[in-house]
This record gives C-alpha cells, structure tokens and sequence, in this order.
C-alpha cells in the first residue's frame, strides 16, 4: 500500500467490478470464443469468423450514427449485432431476433464465472462497518455472479448515466447516501475512468494495479492498493 496524499474520513466506499473485485479478461476471452461458436451456428457460412474483427466495422458505424450509444455498452453491442446481421442479407424481423438471442447468448458467458472467494470475504467485512456501492461502465449481472447483496446501490453506465470518468455516477452515489463527494473512497484499477474520473468528481481514490489491464494513471490516487484485499486495513 502506498500513499500518495493523507486519507480523509470517508462514509462509503465506491468499487469499480471488473479487474478491480475479480479477473474479468480471462471471463471476456472465454465469452468472445463462445460467441464466435454461437454465430457460426446461427449465421451463414462464409470464409471469415465471426470475431472481433467482424463486428469492428459495423460498432464503428453505430457510434458514428449515434455516438452517446458509447455510454450503454449493452445497446451499443446490440445494435453491433443488428447492423452485422443485416449485412447479411437478414430481414429487419430476422435480423432483430437473431441479435436478441445473441445478447442473451453473450450475457449468459459474460456472467458466468465465480468470484474469488477472498473478494467475497472483503466484501462481507467492509459492508458490515460502511455502506458499499458499485460504480461499472460494464454490464456484468452482480446478482448472477452473487455479489449484489453487499452493494447499497449499484450504478451501471447508460444513455442516462454517462461513463466513468464522467462524474455522473459518482455524484448519484453521493447524492443517494447523503454524503458528500470527498466522503466517498473510490476503488478501481482504471488510471482514466476510475481515478481520473474520481478525483474530477471531488472523491478519493484507490488504485488496485495487481490485474494490469486499466489504463495508465494520468492523476494520482491517494493510495495505491497490490490487491483490492489491502482495504480492509484502512477500515
């Protein structure tokens, strides 16, 4: 644990889910394989996969139509899917079908892991002393992967809820447990959304490293945290 400025007294603690609470790029590798299987079954044949390459293309020109679809990662996969599938030559009812069954297929793998034990233990200890919310751009289901139950408040990025590092969420989660932004100790491994985006929104930060896959700081957090684990000495 290093610390970067003096902690102030904070009420509640916000956490960031994927790569902060678990490992989430190993759950994305298996749901990109298993999504590949599913649209060789569903879609027509041809000389490509239906990988990532494939659907690059068309998320590209569903931002360009729409780009506030950048904060709802769910609609903007979906209307990946529709855009995709209509490509092939699908009426708009097929391709409509097709691309919910695929969202269904894909929210399925997207959850189905389990969270380490350890995570479940820090969670139950911290939520007994302060209140706990979660602050995603992500769509992992928190009631699937069996996490839920120790948030207060559980804040998803939308149309309605810009992304991190926007202060949309950060403020909701103030504002909903009656404290102030400087109150709230945010936890997550994105130099950019997580720590750039608490420290704009006037709360403290933690930043856990030990997955890599965050972007890089830009700002400095007022700790820095080996493992998500290290919390429960500051509580």
């Amino acid at each position: 644990m290093k610390f970067y400025r003096r902690l102030r007294p904070f009420r509640a603690i916000s956490f960031d889910l994927d790569d902060t609470l678990y490992s989430n790029s190993p759950v994305m590798q298996a749901t990109n394989q298993e999504m590949i299987r599913y649209f060789a079954q569903h879609l027509p044949v041809c000389s490509h996969q239906y990988d990532y390459q494939y659907w690059a293309n068309f998320r590209q020109k569903v931002l360009a139509d729409n780009p506030t679809l950048s904060h709802d990662v769910a609609a903007l996969r979906f209307h990946t899917y529709l855009m995709g599938i209509k490509a092939l030559g699908k009426t708009d009812m097929q391709a409509n079908t097709l691309a919910h069954n695929a969202m269904a297929q894909f929210n399925f793998h997207r959850s189905n892991f389990v969270v380490p034990k350890e995570t479940h233990q820090l969670l139950k200890a911290l939520s007994k002393k302060l209140p706990l919310v979660a602050i995603t751009n992500g769509n992992v289901n928190t009631e699937t992967i069996g996490i839920a139950h120790y948030f207060r408040h559980i804040y998803h990025a939308d149309l309605s809820k810009q992304q991190k590092p926007s202060s949309a969420m950060f403020m909701l989660a103030c504002k909903d447990l009656a404290i102030a932004t400087n109150e709230l100790l945010h936890v997550g491994d994105c130099g950019h959304s997580d720590i750039y985006g608490a420290n704009k929104a006037g709360c403290q930060s933690a930043w856990v490293s030990n997955f890599t896959i965050g972007k890089p700081l830009t700002t400095l957090p007022d700790i820095a945290l080996s493992n998500v684990t290290a919390l429960k000495a500051l509580v």
